[in-house]
């Protein structure tokens, strides 16, 4: 009895139809993109080349390209969180949008929206007549960490406590990032590629696998 209440209670309390299968696709979706812009950097997968990437010459063009795979990945990882919810929320017979949902969305937003504002701030002042200015740029990746772990952590109140675990350790990751400039994509691969598939393992086997 005891454990009913406590279910209904987070039922009504707490956005809990999160799947672990989109924390899982997150992941390769990063994994996927930051590859893509590795070899398009080094022009293959050589690790020979990437320790010995200083200095660094980036260009306007690996700028927006690195900004469209960013976009790909960030519609692709929404399209499949969306598609997971909605059928573990078929599944446990919970409801997909209530109050609950709608706060956990805005709390998750407001950090993302004014997290993305920033990084354009910060890749409109690496754009000088030399080119790209490496140590600003180099915050962009990082800063991505950061501001999406203070999203995740923000929208954490209203529903599983494990998104919360997953914020802070994007945000410590986005932090080691910006003082280690020029690992930003080494962070960003951590962050929102093994990170997401550790945790949407973690998910689908606490909450999913029975």
């Amino acid at each position: 009895t005891l454990k009913d209440i406590k279910s209904l209670m987070e039922r009504s309390s707490r956005f809990i139809s999160l799947s672990g299968f989109a924390g899982i696709n997150a992941g390769i979706f990063a994994l996927i993109g930051a590859a893509a812009v590795y070899y398009k950097y080094f022009g293959s997968f050589s690790l020979v080349a990437y320790q010995n990437r200083f200095p660094m010459k980036i260009t306007v063009n690996f700028v927006f390209f690195m900004i469209i795979v960013a976009l790909i990945v960030f519609i692709l990882s929404i399209s499949s969180s969306i598609y997971f919810t909605t059928r573990n929320a078929r599944k446990r017979d919970l409801p997909l949008w209530d109050e609950t949902a709608f706060k956990t969305i805005i709390n998750l937003l407001v950090p993302l929206v004014v997290g993305g504002v920033f990084c354009m701030i910060l890749i409109y002042h690496s754009i000088n007549a030399d080119g790209i200015s490496f140590k600003i740029f180099g915050l962009v990746a990082p800063t991505t960490l950061v501001f999406y772990g203070l999203a995740l952590y923000n929208a954490g109140k209203y529903t599983l406590d494990e998104i919360r675990y997953l914020g802070i350790s994007e945000v410590i990751l986005g932090l080691m990032g910006c003082i280690f400039i020029g690992s930003g994509l080494l962070f960003w691969v951590l962050g929102f590629g093994v990170l997401h598939i550790v945790y949407g393992f973690v998910m689908w086997w606490k909450y999913e696998r029975n």
